[in-house]
């Protein structure tokens, strides 16, 4: 089985999901080329991981609440 890797800009399908034969596909985690990742993402990210080792961090169904709310305004 062979791995596509596709950019979903998480409204529009791309090209390579619609050059797909029709069927069930399973899609695993997002790619992720950490050589892609810039200084400030970077800095981001370690700021994110010291906030939650912090006890800052807020909690998963907080976000999830949050991501759904937004899913259905648009």
């Amino acid at each position: 089985m062979r791995a596509t890797i596709i950019e979903w800009d998480g409204k529009h399908v791309p090209k390579e999901l619609r050059e797909l034969a029709p069927g069930r596909y399973m899609l695993s985690d997002p790619y992720w080329d950490d050589e892609e990742m810039t200084e400030e993402e970077e800095a981001g990210v370690l700021l994110a991981i010291e906030e939650i080792e912090a006890g800052q961090g807020i909690p998963l169904e907080d976000v999830i609440r949050e991501i759904r709310a937004r899913a259905h305004r648009e």
